[in-house]
């Protein structure tokens, strides 16, 4: 396979639409969930809520604004081809300029600040942007970028558990950190489960898991059926729709996993709002 010259200006548009798509436009996955739950929610206040997002959503889409006032933190995931060669730039600056054009030109909220601690100042075009990169065979790039907010980011997790926990550890984690969540993440929620790696494998495995098409499945039998199974178990909490009560708690539990050492069963939970922003595209 021949080198294959990719110019950054190429990145940038595909960046700066991917992002303006994803906060204009919910996901086919997601609407026919809350379609789905709207219509088996036996909670009136619950089932109005739902109304709600369903209509929130139609509307940003026909108007083309942003379906929620976060617009999030840009993270994307990066299948970077190695025959791929990016020309006339780099492909950070790049990527970041299509960040910066869509947070601007597509009135999106601009959330990040430049000293996590101490200066914490605004850098006023929603830059840097979190890459998370993987080098495959072949001569194009996949892209798959989303705004992620923190009211949910702020609830997630992560824990090291040792094999001595099994299973009923893993489960217990989970169940444990949405119940402590509540209402805060805006449910319905979408939740990302990263098991196994190391420390900084297994968060960014459940960060993955959230970028996932909820009506699909992890490969294993075993994990599709934890999937499932905590899926049941959280919806049976009760918070409901905008913590306000009802059986849709969550619209669905993404799991990934990763080999790890023999000592090791890390754990994280990612929980994602209702609003689970994401596109690709490839070039």
């Amino acid at each position: 396979m021949e080198i294959r010259k990719i110019k950054a200006q190429t990145v940038t548009d595909t960046v700066k639409k991917l992002f303006m798509d994803c906060n204009y436009y919910i996901g086919n996955d997601i609407m026919n969930a809350l379609e789905s739950a709207h219509k088996s929610e036996e909670s009136p206040v619950g089932k109005s809520v739902l109304a709600q997002i369903i209509e929130n959503d139609k509307i940003a889409a026909d108007e083309k604004i942003p379906l929620c006032q976060d617009t999030g933190m840009a993270i994307l995931f990066i299948e970077y081809g190695d025959k791929a060669v990016i020309e006339d730039g780099s492909f950070d600056d790049a990527v970041n300029e299509g960040v910066r054009q869509a947070y601007d030109e597509g009135y999106l909220r601009k959330s990040v600040v430049s000293d996590p601690v101490f200066d914490r100042v605004n850098t006023k075009d929603n830059t840097p942007a979190i890459l998370h990169t993987k080098i495959v065979s072949g001569n194009q790039i996949k892209i798959t970028a989303g705004g992620k907010g923190f009211g949910s980011e702020n609830m997630s997790a992560i824990k090291m558990l040792t094999p001595s926990y099994g299973i009923e550890g893993v489960k217990k984690f989970i169940l444990d950190t949405v119940f402590a969540a509540g209402p805060n993440p805006c449910p319905p929620i979408v939740v990302g489960v990263g098991i196994g790696g190391t420390f900084e494998r297994a968060a960014q495995l459940a960060k993955k898991a959230t970028f996932r098409a909820i009506d699909t499945h992890n490969e294993d039998k075993r994990y599709a059926d934890l999937e499932d199974e905590l899926l049941c178990e959280i919806n049976k909490m009760g918070f409901g729709p905008a913590g306000l009560g009802g059986r849709t708690t969550a619209l669905g539990v993404n799991i990934e996993t990763s080999p790890t050492h023999i000592a090791g069963m890390p754990v994280a939970v990612n929980i994602c709002c209702h609003a689970a922003r994401h596109a690709s595209a490839t070039i």
